[in-house]
């Protein structure tokens, strides 16, 4: 036999290693399953907090069976003293989280503590009744499973599956979005229930053959590891549950050619996995990533661009290059704006689109609204335009239009030229303050704030004067109105 086979080989002929083999894959791929939920709803400390808080179910299954019945190590009794302590773990930490001021993951790193602390304690004032290794508890010994091992789990395993895929749609909605799922009529603190009842089985029937540390990385990595490369539920439980079980054939294994322990084996697989996909997966990786943001264009390099074109209308390619030489990436930034609609190349030239245009009138009035505030508040002529340049950029719209109305939204800048209109007011059918209305713009007067003016009334809109503080309007009968800035802020007109 070929050597390179026969180390792959040798070790499935040996009856333990496979049964590591299918209780270890029987736990990997419900853990996986069950860790897909338990990592989109933060839970991964409760999968932590449980299983350390069974060494009490343990040990009090133990002496229960040991001093009534003189039956050591009786293996249901431990099983169910097992879930008895995570279902009152999981009790207390709501309790305390819902009846007080500490937050669920305090009450967690609290309760699971204690419970393990009164297990432990219990051990050592009992120690001649309970006979329990504790290294054997938390380390686990994949290498040892047992018949019991494997019926427990795999009926442990059928049922926790089965509920995940009757419920499936109930888990996924209340996962994702809880307040949609109580709209809805869902009961979602009883899915929560039966979820975290779902997690106790699970490291209940999986800590006595794989150990505390094994069970918790199994319930977290393999299911961090498929995150990374799907954005589905049900792709992400199928993804989940291979890792799982390709991080037991790998570690089993490993641990068979390095001579280590059977748990701490698998879970280094398991990690190193999920390192390789950490760094190579192509939407979430460490690769990836870097090359998004290799290719990342800067905002205020775009903005500029279209401003740019905005006042010029066109350019050579060249030119925007040389008036914008500070940036690395103009080249770049050109290709990104061309194949998002906003820019067009024509005969060498370079132009903006009609949803080009739009864009760069927003940054244009942005710029020239924060040059005439500038220019309000006293700034030295010389530095307003630079300093509107860098203010555009932070271009909040809420700030945008407290500006404008501050400055009872001027038509023009400092230097005469005009400040294109706000593009959400500037709408047919929009119900607006007459004060945003220009000069040659129609409304129809839905809330008449004034005397002299009334609902249902076409208004014509005439030029502000060089002062832009009055609003001249012509009615219907060719009568004419001057308003304050108040007043016209007080009218709403829809905008036709």
């Amino acid at each position: 036999m070929n050597p390179l086979t026969d180390i792959f080989l040798s070790p499935l002929q040996e009856s333990y290693f496979q049964k590591a083999l299918m209780g270890g894959s029987m736990v990997a791929i419900v853990c996986g399953v069950v860790g897909c939920l338990v990592i989109l709803r933060r839970m991964s400390f409760l999968g932590d907090a449980l299983s350390h808080a069974m060494i009490a179910g343990v040990a009090g299954g133990y002496l229960f069976m040991k001093v009534l019945f003189g039956i050591e190590a009786y293996a249901p009794a431990m099983l169910i003293g097992s879930l008895i302590a995570a279902v009152l773990t999981v009790a207390l930490i709501a309790f305390v989280s819902r009846m007080s001021r500490i937050k669920e993951d305090t009450a967690i790193g609290i309760m699971y503590t204690g419970v393990f602390a009164g297990g432990v304690v219990l051990v050592s004032v009992f120690r001649n009744y309970i006979h329990i290794d504790l290294m054997h508890f938390i380390m686990g010994d994949v290498l040892g499973v047992t018949d019991t091992d494997l019926w427990t789990s795999g009926i442990t395993s059928a049922l926790v599956l089965s509920v995940i895929i009757l419920f499936f749609r109930h888990f996924q909605i209340s996962s994702f979005d809880p307040v949609m799922a109580a709209s809805i009529g869902m009961p979602v603190l009883l899915i929560d229930y039966t979820l975290t009842t779902c997690v106790s089985l699970v490291v209940v029937s999986a800590v006595s053959m794989v150990g505390v540390i094994l069970v918790v990385g199994l319930l977290i990595t393999p299911a961090a590891t498929a995150y990374l490369l799907s954005d589905r539920l049900d792709r992400m439980m199928g993804l989940a549950a291979f890792f799982g079980v390709s991080s037991v054939v790998g570690g089993l294994y490993l641990c068979v050619w390095l001579d280590s322990a059977g748990g701490g084996a698998i879970m280094l697989f398991s990690t190193l996995q999920f390192l390789i996909v950490l760094t190579a997966a192509p939407r979430y990786g460490l690769m990836a990533r870097w090359l998004q943001l290799h290719r990342m264009v800067p905002q205020q390099l775009t903005e500029d661009i279209l401003g740019l074109l905005a006042r010029r209308e066109k350019a050579a390619e060249e030119e925007i290059r040389r008036d914008l030489s500070e940036h690395k990436k103009v080249g770049t930034a050109i290709r990104n704006l061309i194949q998002k609609g906003f820019l067009r190349r024509s005969e060498g030239d370079i132009s903006l689109t009609e949803s080009g245009q739009k864009e760069a009138d927003r940054i244009l009035r942005a710029h020239r609204l924060w040059e005439t505030y500038l220019r309000h508040v006293g700034t030295p002529v010389g530095e307003i335009h630079d300093r509107a340049h860098e203010l555009e950029h932070m271009n909040d719209e809420a700030a945008i239009r407290y500006i404008d109305d501050l400055l009872g939204h001027p038509v023009n800048d400092p230097r005469g030229k005009t400040i294109p209109p706000d593009q959400k007011a500037a709408v047919p059918g929009q119900i607006i303050p007459l004060s945003y209305l220009r000069s040659g713009n129609r409304g129809i007067v839905e809330k008449a704030g004034i005397s002299g003016l009334g609902n249902g009334e076409e208004i014509h809109m005439e030029s502000r004067g060089q002062t832009g503080e009055i609003w001249n309007i012509v009615k219907n009968d060719g009568s004419r109105l001057k308003l304050s800035h108040e007043e016209a802020d007080r009218i709403m007109v829809k905008y036709i």
